[in-house]
């Protein structure tokens, strides 16, 4: 059975990190039960981090606690170079920068809490859907 290609939204991992409760959560704790793979860039890497760090207080995590979860998320993810840029497509260019990883990694789904923020992409083959949206189409609960 092919695994499900997905990008995890910056505000996922943020939802993750700040709560061990809901479906956030749930998302990180599958990633080695082999339903999916994720798939990262540089940009978004430095992102996930930038916004982790910047919002450090609210985590409840220590910088050293962060790094650790990036190494291991760039550790079991695929790691992909981006060679041709959608922009502008969606209002917001960080989205942008999610799409064209999606894109690039040909995956099936962005995972987001701003559903809204990617509207129109379904021509490209890729869905935006919720992180419980998600877990339910993959048969999690």
């Amino acid at each position: 059975m092919n695994k499900y290609q997905i990008v995890i939204d910056t505000n996922v991992l943020i939802s993750a990190l700040r709560s061990c409760r809901g479906a956030s959560h749930k998302l990180l704790t599958l990633i080695d039960r082999e339903l999916f793979e994720i798939n990262i860039s540089i940009p978004l890497i430095l992102e996930y981090e930038d916004v982790a760090k910047r919002l450090i207080e609210e985590i409840n995590l220590s910088e050293n606690d962060i790094d650790d979860i990036l190494d291991y998320l760039c550790t079991v993810s695929n790691r992909r170079k981006i060679f041709y840029l959608y922009r502008p497509y969606l209002r917001d260019a960080d989205d942008d920068m999610v799409l064209e990883l999606a894109v690039a990694a040909k995956c099936d789904f962005i995972i987001t809490h701003n559903i809204k923020h990617f509207q129109g992409i379904s021509h490209l083959g890729i869905r935006a859907l919720t992180p419980k949206e998600f877990l339910e189409l993959s048969g999690v609960k």
